[in-house]
């Protein structure tokens, strides 16, 4: 695990120096506090900062081939490396090291750029075949690992995080308006849009070859949700998820540093860390470590679940509790390393647990991916009552959507996590819209109608032609003839997992020098998920069906009962409290007038509504507070923010 840098200049480039590699390995020191590796020789460098998990002594990157001819660098873990070594090493190849990373140069040297296809991990990879003058960059299937890129000039230059981009020197501080407006949109910016013009993400599942001075980005894995033929039966699904979960939790238990379990009491995180510590015990290693943070506002706090499962599977369990007070002191922090705006407020909580494993181990498992491979969002069993609305004919459906938004206008506003009336107002406001854009909706902050009245003329102008949506309809079309569970999983496993959970967990994460993996986002496991029929994972209104079967033989009943919670904080309550300062600053109109991109009139508002308890506009809020503090952090000084480019 660590973090990737480099550049390769062309023929008309300047290539850069050690120096400035060095510079650039700096401003990700986060990612990896254990050493950093540089090269810089012809048009290419190559960079990289290491927290050390894997042959601890001998995996110093950036690492080649037996005569020199191919670089890599590498950020991420390579689960399947000791069965790839074997097969190498019988063909003759020759290894220095007991790292997974070595082992990428010699499968490239088999396979070209299909090397990827053999391996299972996550992983953002930079890798130079020094003879062919080519560079490729991957990344990983499911989007674990980030990677950036841009060109400046004819030199390419890509990093795991913006912040390496900027400290290469030639990168300009433009603000991206296709960009904000989809940040608006999904309270993330969405692959490959980056926030800064010019600037792009590597979608997940794709690699990016640059060869006689062309740039190609290529998927090399799709997503497939058909059905698998013939349909298993119940017994037979349990069986085989049960298989694929087991194969994926011990292929990541292997480390050469202390390793743990995040641990939140639901059902993704509970399985895992069950699984893990039944097959520590089978192995007659020590028991689980298991980490979690509570909340003082009960609404919010699950850590009774956390404990009640810990000690069901025997963990040694840790716990700590977050109060509003923490707040302000970590909410800097964190805004300055994410780079990018996010608004997603679990980021949190999520830094908080890792910096409190982290104290403790140097790697660990949770259960991110379960909800959308298994249908555990509140948003699948909405979707399934909204499409009852579906059949009606148009003026019926609005009139029914009106109607609907206008009942549920008059409950009183409550700020609990999830409470009705939040949950009964976000699926009225989106009832009558195409099922697509619903989902869209429910999940984020301002549609294209909002954002009309928030952004200013200038910025409107620029941004007429543009749809934020416009990826969302398209991989909707996409899906067409699948059934709706299955296009809205498909939906969410090709953006709000890799874009917004995957996001938040590496930032999170890295900004802790600590490790996270993923187990139920094994490939693998993945693919079997995907092609079970949706009435395994969504029976009735009952979410992750299947997943309560199986996970039946290692939890406690009252776990597989609970409905799903999230890693939620009492934003709406905090903004009225400890952040009301903070944000009456940021957002002040003599602020937001300077800035330029949001009419203070229409924030004023919300922000009015808001305090005076009319209205619960926390995610629009914290959303504008998330990005307004990371513009005054990455923007101030910087030029007008007038380009319309991505």
């Amino acid at each position: 695990m660590c973090g990737i840098t480099g550049w390769l200049a062309g023929e008309r480039g300047h290539n850069g120096s050690e120096a400035q590699l060095e510079a650039m390995c700096r401003a990700m020191a986060h990612r990896g506090p254990d050493a950093t590796g540089l090269r810089v020789a012809g048009p290419v460098g190559l960079g990289m900062r290491r927290l050390a998990v894997i042959d601890v002594a001998g995996g110093l990157q950036p690492i080649a081939n037996e005569d020199g001819s191919v670089w890599v660098v590498f950020n991420g873990e390579i689960y399947n490396h000791r069965a790839l070594r074997e097969g190498l090493l019988a063909r003759g190849h020759r290894f220095t090291s007991a790292s997974d990373t070595e082992v990428l140069v010699h499968l490239y040297e088999e396979r070209g750029e299909a090397f990827v296809e053999e391996l299972v991990g996550m992983f953002a990879i930079a890798l130079w075949d020094e003879r062919r003058g080519k560079l490729v960059l991957a990344r990983d299937r499911m989007g674990e690992k980030p990677l950036y890129w841009t060109r400046v000039a004819d030199t390419l230059v890509f990093g795991s995080e913006l912040k390496c981009l900027l400290a290469h020197g030639g990168v300009a501080r433009h603000l991206s308006l296709p960009a904000l407006a989809r940040y608006l949109a999904f309270e993330y910016v969405p692959a490959p849009h980056a926030i800064l013009q010019g600037v792009q993400k590597l979608p997940a599942a794709h690699l990016l070859v640059v060869e006689r001075g062309e740039v190609t980005v290529k998927p090399y894995w799709r997503l497939d949700l058909r059905t698998h033929r013939p349909v298993p039966g119940e017994a037979e699904a349990m069986s085989g998820l049960d298989a694929h979960l087991h194969d994926a939790v011990r292929g990541q238990l292997v480390a050469d540093v202390p390793l743990g379990v995040f641990l939140s009491g639901g059902l993704d995180s509970s399985t895992v860390a069950a699984v893990a510590a039944r097959q520590l015990r089978d192995a007659g290693a020590g028991p689980l470590l298991t980490f979690s943070i509570g909340f003082s506002d009960p609404s919010f706090d699950e850590s009774a679940h956390a404990r009640a499962v810990a000690h069901h599977i025997g963990s040694r369990h840790h716990e700590r509790i977050l109060e509003p007070a923490m707040l302000p002191a970590i909410l800097p922090t964190v805004t300055a390393l994410l780079d990018e705006p996010f608004g997603d407020a679990s980021v949190l909580p999520t830094y908080l647990l890792s910096a409190f494993a982290r104290e403790h181990v140097t790697v660990a498992l949770g259960g991110d991916g379960g909800d959308e491979l298994l249908a555990g969002y509140p948003t699948y069993q909405a979707q399934k009552l909204a499409g009852l609305f579906d059949y009606l004919p148009g003026p019926a459906a609005a009139l029914a959507g009106i109607t609907a938004r206008a009942l549920v206008g008059k409950l009183p506003v409550n700020h609990d996590n999830l409470s009705l009336d939040f949950k009964l107002k976000r699926f009225a406001a989106a009832l009558d819209r195409p099922p697509a854009e619903r989902h869209a909706r429910w999940l984020g902050s301002f549609d294209p109608a909002w954002q009309a009245s928030l952004l200013t003329g200038e910025v409107k102008a620029q941004l007429a032609n543009d749809d934020p949506y416009d990826a969302i309809g398209a991989l909707w079309a996409e899906t067409a003839g699948l059934d709706p569970l299955a296009r809205f999983l498909a939906l969410d496993l090709q953006t709000y997992l890799p874009d917004d959970i995957l996001f938040k967990v590496d930032r999170a994460s890295m900004m802790a020098s600590l490790e996270t993996r993923a187990p139920l986002l094994d490939h693998r496991l993945v693919a079997y998920a995907c092609g079970l029929p949706s009435r395994y994972k969504l029976r009735g209104l009952t979410t992750k069906h299947l997943l309560r079967r199986v996970a039946g033989a290692y939890l406690p009943p009252a776990i597989l009962k609970r409905p799903k919670k999230g890693f939620g904080i009492p934003v709406a309550r905090w903004l009225r409290g400890e952040l009301r300062e903070p944000m009456l600053d940021l957002l002040s109109s003599e602020r937001l007038a300077v800035a330029g991109l949001f009419e203070p009139r229409a924030v004023e508002l919300m922000l009015r509504e808001h305090l005076d308890g009319v209205r619960d506009h926390r995610k629009p809020l914290w959303t504008l507070l998330m990005f307004e503090w990371w513009r005054e952090t990455y923007l101030t000084g910087a030029p007008a923010p007038v380009s319309a480019r991505s």
